[in-house]
């Protein structure tokens, strides 16, 4: 008897609207269909923001209440923790020991947004400094932007989701949800748990569907006071041109640069994770390990060890609890990730490791000698590929890192602390790690990148800040 598949109609207000057309969710490894979504509307998008909108206008929370809900969210993920990462396993590809990683982060996420959500100040603005205005106190509050759009991304699908709605029910916004189509299940069982932690109906709506329809009814839609989206640079500049005044934030690609000097501490540990880090989530991060510069003396023992860590990988199915890379988003994906090797060997690459496909699985792999007009070396891969390159100086590293149109976050490697604070002055990105990958990111902190990377900054105070709108009181006494 054939199993019948969940089934996970739009969520809106208080009530479950079904669409006209269903989208099937993959099984990313077993490619199989593991549920399946309406397809929003235009008519679900404006239901969805028109409950959004009643709900911030009539339904008022406290900073208290907000956070308590929150905590209490949070003690609903623990509590439903396994169920939350095999979902995000099976349909994002992600090994299951990273999806466990995902959901406590994600957890984190909610605590942290519930803990600044009870502290959102403004200041006070010393206007009787100038002459004329003695008389006259000024000072700033914070307050709601009102509806936010959040557009999240298939590759982080809880987390990332986190970071948009905690941050903005914390605030005291309300939300319409548009999770990938690709991995939407995460966002509706989270939406599901906020809803069973009392956040009243209206708060959280979700839509499912294509972002080249239903996003695009989303983002034509007038009463969206603030758009919040992650994902590729080109979406992000559609979102910034059709959005008018409105706040955006856009956390948006990269190809991360590593930069190991000579005088880095082990340099066999740094290999390995460059590796590790690349390879994470099976290469699908914005901050993944991608483009590695080492000095030309610890070159080749960087590369022998990587080759090594690389290739001691073990690979396949992503419920295993040993596996460390398993299926990519879509066989597309991993057919154009083939393809820009290929074409990069054809162009003088050298293999180190890897290189090869399997259905939807790309092995871990490791590139030399690569030209930077290469795809692989200018573009996001967005795969488990890394590039080593070789360089003579400290500034030829600092120039080749530079040379991108992204700016997310760089790594750098040295226990120099001169050259170390060279590098983070000189280096364009919106973070710069020192002695650790590109790839770290602690929830807390502020994350954001510049150029084709995006604008504004994510973190739960971070994101508080963007998704409310500063005002100035200013009080004459006498």
């Amino acid at each position: 008897m054939k199993e019948t598949l969940i089934h996970y109609p739009h969520f809106i207000g208080e009530k479950q609207y079904e669409g006209t057309e269903k989208i099937i969710v993959q099984d990313k490894y077993l490619n199989s269909a593991l549920a399946t979504i309406s397809n929003g509307t235009e008519t679900e998008v404006n239901l969805a923001v028109q409950a959004a909108r009643e709900a911030f206008n009539t339904t008022k929370l406290t900073p208290a209440k907000r956070a308590e809900l929150l905590y209490t969210a949070a003690e609903l993920f623990k509590e439903r923790k396994e169920e939350l990462a095999e979902t995000i396993t099976m349909e994002a590809g992600k090994v299951i020991t990273d999806a466990r990683a995902e959901v406590d982060r994600g957890i984190q996420t909610f605590i942290a947004a519930a803990e600044e959500g009870k502290r959102i100040t403004g200041h006070t603005v010393p206007v009787d400094g100038q002459s004329g205005n003695e008389n006259r106190i000024a000072f700033t509050i914070r307050k709601p932007v009102g509806v936010i759009a959040a557009i999240t991304p298939f590759n982080f699908p809880f987390n990332l989701t986190a970071h948009k709605v905690a941050p903005a029910l914390a605030s005291g916004n309300t939300l319409v949800i548009k999770p990938s189509e690709k991995t939407p299940v995460s966002a509706m069982k989270m939406a599901e748990i906020l809803l069973e932690a009392g956040f009243p109906p209206g708060y959280i709506n979700v839509v499912n569907g294509y972002g080249h329809e239903t996003g695009s009814h989303l983002l034509k839609h007038s009463g969206v006071n603030m758009y919040t989206f992650t994902g590729s640079p080109d979406i992000g500049k559609l979102i910034k041109n059709n959005t008018g005044i409105r706040k955006v934030t856009l956390e948006l690609g990269s190809n991360a640069p590593n930069i190991v000097h000579h005088d880095a501490e082990n340099i066999k540990s740094i290999a390995e994770s460059c590796v590790e880090k690349g390879m994470m989530n099976n290469g699908q991060a914005c901050i993944s390990v991608q483009r590695v510069y080492v000095h030309d003396s610890v070159a080749d023992i960087f590369l022998e060890e990587a080759k090594a860590a690389a290739e001691a990988m073990i690979v396949g199915n992503p419920l295993e609890a040993d596996t460390q890379v398993g299926p990519m988003i879509d066989k597309r994906s991993t057919e154009r990730i083939e393809s820009w090797v290929n074409e990069a060997v054809m162009e003088g690459a050298e293999i180190v490791a890897g290189g090869r496909r399997k259905g939807s699985i790309y092995f871990p792999t490791i590139l030399t000698a690569v030209k930077s007009s290469m795809k692989v070396v200018c573009e996001e891969v967005f795969a488990p590929v890394i590039v080593v390159e070789s360089y003579n100086n400290f500034e030829e590293a600092i120039k080749e890192a530079n040379q991108s149109r992204f700016g997310l976050q760089a790594g750098v490697f040295t226990s120099n602390i001169h050259l170390a604070m060279d590098a983070a002055a000189q280096l364009e990105f919106g973070g710069v790690i020192i002695n650790d990958v590109s790839t770290f990111r602690a929830d807390v902190m502020p994350y954001g990148g510049i150029k084709d990377s995006g604008i504004g900054k994510e973190g739960p105070k971070y994101a508080i800040e963007e998704m409310t709108d500063e005002k100035l009181i200013v009080l004459k006494t006498h």
